[in-house]
C-alpha cells in the first residue's frame, strides 16, 4: 500500500514563502543588471576613458590591467571604451524594436478582436504567414536584398517579432472581449475604438509588458547574432555582437577582448529574463490570491 503524504496548510505556506523569497532575490539581481545596462547605454559614451576608435596600446589582445581594465582588442584599442559605446547600439536598437513590435502586435490584436470576422481572419492569416518564417532567415533575406543598416535591422526585428506579440495579445483580448462588462459596453452602443482602448487594453497591459521584456531579450540575441555574422551594425560603429566577431582571432588565447563582450550579452539577456520571471510570478500570485 502506498503511503500518502498530506501537507498541512502551514507547510504549504512556508514552502511558497521560501520559493517567493528566492525568486525575489533573483528578481532583484535581474532588475539590477537591467538598470546597470540601461545606465551604460545612456551614459556610456561620456564615461569612456578613450575615444572609441583610438589605438592606445602597441599590444593587441592585451590582458586586464589598471590602464586597460578590459584589455585591448585586435588593433590595440581600449575594450572598456568600445563596450561602453557599443552597449548603446545593442540596448537601444533592441529596445526600439521591442517597443515597436509589441505596440504593433497589440494594436493589430485589438483591431482583430473588435473587427468583423473576415477582417479578423485576414489579419490572423497574415500574421501566421510571417510567424512561419524563422527570424534569422528573414533577417538574412532582408539584408541580402536591401543591405545592412540600422534602420533595416530595426525593421527586420519588428517584422520578425510582431506576429508573436500579436498572437499572445489576441489570445488575451479574445478572453477579455467575452466578459460581461465588455458586452455591456457593446449593448450601450460604445464604439469599437472605445471598447478596444478603454475596456480591453487596460486589463491586458501587464501581460503585454511582460511579453515586451521577453521580446527585448530575443531581439538582443537576434541583433547580436546578425552582427557576429557581419550583417548587423557596420564599422566604424560596433555593438556587442560586432565586438565578439572582430576579436575572434583572440579566441585561442582566451583574450578578454572576446570573452568580455560575450559575457556582456549574457548578463544583459539573463538579467532581463530574471526580471521578467519575477514580474510574471508576482502577477500569478496576485491573481491566485496569495
Amino acid at each position: 500500500m502506498n503511503n500518502l503524504i498530506v501537507k498541512s496548510p502551514a507547510t504549504t505556506k512556508l514552502a511558497l514563502g521560501k520559493v517567493s523569497h528566492g525568486s525575489s532575490w533573483l528578481g532583484l539581481i535581474g532588475a539590477a543588471m537591467c538598470v546597470i545596462w540601461v545606465l551604460v547605454a545612456i551614459f556610456g559614451p561620456w564615461l569612456a576613458p578613450h575615444p572609441v576608435g583610438q589605438v592606445v596600446s602597441d599590444n593587441v589582445f592585451d590582458n586586464l590591467s589598471a590602464a586597460y581594465p578590459f584589455g585591448t582588442d585586435y588593433l590595440g584599442r581600449d575594450m572598456l571604451s568600445r563596450i561602453l559605446v557599443g552597449a548603446r547600439f545593442t540596448v537601444g536598437l533592441a529596445l526600439i524594436a521591442a517597443v515597436l513590435a509589441s505596440s504593433l502586435g497589440t494594436s493589430c490584436a485589438l483591431l482583430s478582436v473588435v473587427s468583423p470576422k473576415w477582417l479578423d481572419e485576414l489579419i490572423s492569416r497574415l500574421m501566421d504567414a510571417f510567424i512561419s518564417i524563422p527570424s534569422k532567415m528573414l533577417a538574412l533575406i532582408m539584408v541580402s536584398a536591401f543591405g545592412s543598416s540600422v534602420t533595416l535591422l530595426i525593421c527586420t526585428a519588428v517584422l520578425s517579432f510582431t506576429p508573436g506579440a500579436f498572437r499572445i495579445a489576441r489570445s488575451m483580448a479574445v478572453n477579455i472581449e467575452a466578459l460581461e462588462y465588455v458586452q455591456v459596453a457593446r449593448t450601450r452602443g460604445e464604439r469599437r475604438l472605445y471598447i478596444a482602448c478603454v475596456e480591453i487594453l487596460p486589463n491586458m497591459l501587464n501581460p503585454v509588458l511582460t511579453d515586451l521584456g521577453l521580446r527585448f531579450g530575443f531581439i538582443v540575441l537576434l541583433l547580436s547574432g546578425m552582427s557576429f555574422l557581419g550583417l548587423g551594425v557596420q564599422p566604424p560603429d560596433a555593438d556587442l555582437g560586432s565586438l565578439v566577431r572582430e576579436n575572434i582571432g583572440g579566441l585561442n588565447q582566451g583574450a578578454p577582448a572576446i570573452v568580455i563582450p560575450a559575457l556582456a550579452i549574457g548578463t544583459l539577456t539573463i538579467g532581463v529574463n530574471l526580471f521578467i520571471d519575477r514580474l510574471s510570478s508576482r502577477r500569478s500570485r496576485r491573481s491566485g490570491g496569495h
